[in-house]
Order: structure tokens, then C-alpha cells, then sequence
């Protein structure tokens, strides 16, 4: 055992714990003040709901002994009873730290789709939907492009993505963005616009947005980062890239808001940030600094954009999950294709680096299985739902607001002292 890289990944499962509350602080102050509390608990419940199926047969169906590459074994790992001996190692890495690192990948991913809901949909229905879309979407997802032949176990065969296809996905641009990205349009779409849909919402807590943005930004080393497994140069290599593509992404999306609407904001800055820890996710390990730079900053130009898709073509994702997720997701594992050189961690030219377009097409391949699949099952569970349980709050509840309707609690405390 590798006491080096074991203790290195401890730290990079802290700072991805670090990301429930960046997440729901992020979402949270970008929503009406009648549902922040509700917007918070939507990422919380989430969360605990998918750590729980993560452990009784979730791991299993990742990282199992596939079935066709497209889903592992349901029962192999099975509640983890094999996976807590101190020997059980990959790569020097305790199999159950590795687990648990990878559930925090599953549970963040689920919780992203609840920023198209917002404001309008049960808290109920939300835990039947997400706890239905990690089993029938994320795990086969995941397992597509996570579970590489023999990382588990030395004989265990993988998913097709990873193993006969062959795209590059360092860190999650297909399994976490693309596929909530496409998740959180369908189950908009079936869920219908809200009330204020086509006027001006503004963020109830500007400072909030961006402390959870900020957060996020910290937890996405680890989330990048310790995807490399092992506290070494391949770690060291991806949090540059991280960083800088951020950097870049910020100030593409505050440049072109300058220009498009005459002003910047901090909504902008926390967005333009996400956007690009979205697009350098996959390619976080292909691409150079200076590539990361254009990764970052291309994808912060065409957000700003394509958060605006929503009001052209009718849906209503509130908190853009589709314009940052979806589309900075397909932006960043596209662009490997173009930018990925092999002396990067990777291994792989893009066509920028004489590679041809073998490793674009490839990239395209992966990127369009996971958002079809993603959003037809995303689709049909969001529909047996509304037309069984229900999931949408009635308009006097949407009127007064989730948090004191479901909750009976506020996220602030008007009376006098």
C-alpha cells in the first residue's frame, strides 16, 4: 500500500465533500429567498440518497465485471463486504477509499440536475428522480467511462467508452457534465416553465453565489486532481490546468457579457468560473497549460451564449444546467480532439498536434451515447413520475414559495430581534 498516495486521496475526499455545501451555496443564492432553503436541500438529499445505493450495489454496477460494457455486475461488490480488506488495493489505493471517492463523484452528479427545477418542483418527486436516474443513468454511464479493464480487480472487463472506444475523459466531461447536463433538459422539458419564466430573476444573494462557486472551485483539485490516483506529477500537472483554464473561462465570459450587455456581474464571474472547471474536466489531463487556456476561454465565450438557448427554444432551466453543464461539457471533450498533445498525462495527439481527427471522432462518439441515452431515460423517468406521484407544486405553492409550503422554515429570520 502506497501510504503516500493514500493519504494524498484522503485529502482529495475532503475537498470533494467540500463541494455538497459549494454546490448548494452556489445554487442557493441564485434562486428566489422562497426556495433557497429548498434549492440547498435538493443537493443534500441527493447526496445522501445516492451515498446510500453507492454502497449497496452502486460501486458494483460501476466497477463490476461488465455485462457487454454497459454495465457492471449488480452483486460482485454488493454492500463492499469484499472490498475492506487492508490488502485490497489499486494502484496502491485502498479499494474502499477509491470507492469512496468515486461515490462523491456520483452523488455531486445527480445533484447538479436539481438547478433546472428550481423554484417549481416537489422535494418528494426530486428523491424519486434522483435516486432513479443514478441507477438507471449514472452508474451505466460511469461504468461506460470509468471502469477501465482490470482496475478493480486483475481479470474485471470494463465499459466501452473506456476500453474498446477509447476516449479520453480524465476526470468526468461525459459522465458527470454531459450526462447531467442532458438529464437536467429533459426533466425541465417534462416539468415545465415556472411562473416567472421569461422575466427577470434575480439572484437572492449575490455573495452566496460566489462563495460557493469558490468552494467548488477549491473541491474541483481534488475532483481533477486526485483523479489521476496517486500523489505525483500527473496530479500536479491537471490541478495547472485546472486553474488556468478557470482562469481563462472567467474572463472570456466577463469580456463578452461587457460586450453583449454592457456590464459585468458576479453571477458572470461564479458562472464564467464554472464553466470552466466544466470544459477542462475531461481534457484536464490531454491538454497543455496554453491549451487549457483556450479550452477555459472558449467555452466562457460560448456559455455566456448558450445560456440564453433557453428563452430561444421555450424550456426552462433556471439555473442554466444545460448552458454551463451540457454544452461546456461537450465544448471541453470535443476540444480534445484538437488541442491534446502526448506529452501530457493522457498520451494522445489532437489534430493540432498531428494526431488527425482519429481522437475528435472518438471524443464526438462518447459525447453524443451519454447525452442520448442520458436524456431519453432522464425523459421517461420524469414522465412516469408527473403522471403517477406528481412532481409539480401547485401554482399558490410555487406563488408563496417551496421553503415555507414543504419546509416550514425560511432561510432567514425577518422578525425583530
Amino acid at each position: 500500500m502506497d501510504t503516500g498516495t493514500t493519504a494524498f486521496m484522503l485529502c482529495c475526499v475532503i475537498g470533494l465533500t467540500l463541494m455538497i455545501p459549494g454546490l448548494a451555496l452556489f445554487y442557493g443564492g441564485m434562486v428566489s429567498v422562497k426556495s433557497s432553503t429548498n434549492m440547498m436541500m435538493m443537493t443534500f438529499g441527493a447526496v445522501a440518497s445516492v451515498g446510500l445505493l453507492w454502497v449497496l450495489f452502486g460501486f458494483s454496477m460501476v466497477f463490476g465485471t461488465s455485462y457487454g460494457g454497459f454495465v457492471g455486475s449488480f452483486t460482485e461488490f454488493a454492500g463492499m463486504k469484499d472490498l475492506l480488506e487492508p490488502m485490497t488495493t489499486v494502484d496502491g489505493l485502498p479499494i474502499s477509499l477509491f470507492a469512496v471517492f468515486q461515490a462523491l463523484f456520483a452523488a455531486i452528479t445527480v445533484a447538479l440536475i436539481s438547478g433546472a427545477v428550481a423554484d417549481r418542483m416537489k422535494f418528494g418527486a426530486w428523491m424519486g428522480f434522483a435516486t432513479l436516474w443514478a441507477v438507471l443513468v449514472y452508474f451505466p454511464v460511469a461504468h461506460w467511462v470509468f471502469a477501465f479493464d482490470g482496475v478493480v480487480t486483475e481479470n474485471s472487463v470494463g465499459g466501452w467508452i473506456a476500453n474498446t472506444l477509447g476516449a479520453v475523459d480524465f476526470a468526468g466531461g461525459t459522465a458527470v457534465h454531459i450526462n447531467a447536463g442532458a438529464a437536467a433538459l429533459a426533466v425541465a422539458i417534462v416539468l415545465g416553465k415556472s411562473a416567472m419564466f421569461g422575466q427577470l430573476r434575480k439572484p437572492h444573494n449575490v455573495p452566496l453565489t460566489l462563495l460557493g462557486a469558490g468552494l467548488l472551485w477549491a473541491g474541483w483539485y481534488a475532483f481533477n486532481g486526485g483523479s489521476a490516483l496517486a500523489a505525483g506529477n500527473s496530479a500536479a500537472i491537471v490541478m495547472v490546468t485546472t486553474f488556468v483554464a478557470t482562469c481563462a473561462a472567467v474572463l472570456a465570459w466577463l469580456a463578452v457579457e461587457k460586450i453583449k450587455d454592457g456590464h459585468v456581474t458576479g453571477v458572470g464571474a461564479a458562472s464564467g468560473a464554472i464553466t470552466g472547471l466544466v470544459a477542462i474536466t475531461p481534457a484536464c489531463g490531454a491538454v497543455t497549460p496554453v491549451g487549457a487556456i483556450f479550452v477555459g476561454g472558449i467555452a466562457g465565450a460560448v456559455c455566456v451564449y448558450a445560456v440564453g438557448f433557453k428563452t430561444r427554444f421555450g424550456y426552462d432551466d433556471s439555473l442554466d444546467v444545460v448552458g454551463v453543464h451540457l454544452v461546456g461539457g461537450v465544448i471541453g471533450t470535443l476540444l480534445i480532439g484538437f488541442f491534446a498533445s502526448e506529452g501530457m498525462p493522457n498520451g494522445v495527439n489532437g489534430l493540432f498536434y498531428g494526431g488527425g481527427i482519429d481522437q475528435l471522432w472518438k471524443q464526438a462518439v462518447a459525447a453524443g451515447a451519454v447525452m442520448l441515452y442520458s436524456f431519453v431515460v432522464a425523459y421517461v423517468i420524469a414522465f412516469a413520475l408527473k403522471k403517477t406521484v406528481g412532481i409539480r407544486v401547485s401554482p399558490d405553492e410555487e406563488e408563496q414559495g417551496i421553503d415555507a409550503k414543504f419546509h416550514r422554515e425560511s432561510s432567514y429570520d425577518w422578525q425583530p430581534v
